[in-house]
Formats: C-alpha cells, sequence, structure tokens
C-alpha cells in the first residue's frame, strides 16, 4: 500500500510540475488601447501588461494602419516588471489599427501576438 501512494505521490508532483511549466510564458493580459476597442482620440501611447515579468532587451511592440503600413513609434520601454509603454510618434488619424508585441519572460520563454483598435472619427 506504501508503494502505491508513494507512485501516486510522485506522479502528482510530476503532473503540478508539468503544469507550472505549461503556465510559464508572459501573454498579453491587458493593452490600452484595449484589444478590439474604439477610442475617441489619438491615444498618446500604447501600454501593455502581461501575465509574467519580462526582458525589456528582448521585447518589443510595432504598430501599424489595417493595411500594413507602419506607423512612427518610440522605442518599447519597461515601466514595471511586466507592462511595456510605447509613446506614438504622432497622432493617429481615423481608422483600424494593429499592434504586434513579441516578449520574452523572465524565464527565457518567448511569446508574441497581435490585436487590433480603432480610432474613432
Amino acid at each position: 500500500m506504501r508503494k502505491i501512494l508513494k507512485i501516486l505521490a510522485a506522479a502528482t508532483a510530476a503532473c503540478l510540475l508539468a503544469a507550472t511549466a505549461a503556465f510559464a510564458h508572459a501573454f498579453l493580459d491587458t493593452a490600452s488601447p484595449g484589444v478590439g476597442a474604439t477610442v475617441r482620440g489619438s491615444p498618446s501611447e500604447l501600454r501593455l501588461s502581461f501575465s509574467q515579468n519580462i526582458v525589456a532587451a528582448f521585447s518589443g511592440v510595432q504598430i501599424s494602419t489595417a493595411s500594413g503600413q507602419a506607423v512612427s513609434a518610440g522605442k518599447a520601454v519597461l515601466v514595471a516588471p511586466n507592462v511595456l509603454t510605447v509613446r506614438l510618434g504622432r497622432a493617429l488619424s481615423p481608422g483600424a489599427y494593429v499592434v504586434s508585441w513579441h516578449v520574452v519572460s523572465v524565464d527565457t520563454h518567448p511569446t508574441s501576438g497581435t490585436y487590433q483598435f480603432t480610432v474613432a472619427p
């Protein structure tokens, strides 16, 4: 009986460790402007918060129009261990914009993604 309990305990520990590793990536938690949001007036910056702390040197954010034209923006700056901000180089005209991000979490796992927001007329 003890042998079975030891095997079950070891299996449970292995499952818990595997589950922890699966959640070891930094994913986009919140953004401003928000994912799918429509905002009135041009934002002056993008603010992206992630589910884990990230390494600024290996992380970045780009913004483009819906047709793929790059929008002038500053370099992504780490303002908290899990928050990047990017100052926009100019006011955004009304229309749809795509934000592309890539980050590396402090445990070296890379992730990336995109989202869209709209500036209303």
